[in-house]
């Protein structure tokens, strides 16, 4: 058995408080990560040309309010 396989056995006997005590963490992890990754992708250079084309489409009018 893998420790996924046992971890998911884990999970399901967890009480509904425990689940969303676990799921709220999963989700902050998560969004962690997510904030590294863009953060390295923007130091990187790997998100310029989207915000090349974002202010080019701005600079002509293609905007709107939000």
């Amino acid at each position: 058995m893998s420790k996924v396989e046992r971890l998911e056995q884990e999970i399901r006997q967890l009480t509904p408080r425990e689940l969303a005590e676990l799921m709220a963490r999963m989700l902050e992890s998560d969004a962690e990560l997510w904030d590294r990754q863009i953060e390295q992708d923007a130091q990187a250079g790997r998100l310029d040309g989207l915000a090349k084309k974002a202010l080019a489409s701005y600079a002509a009018g293609k905007h709107s309010e939000l």
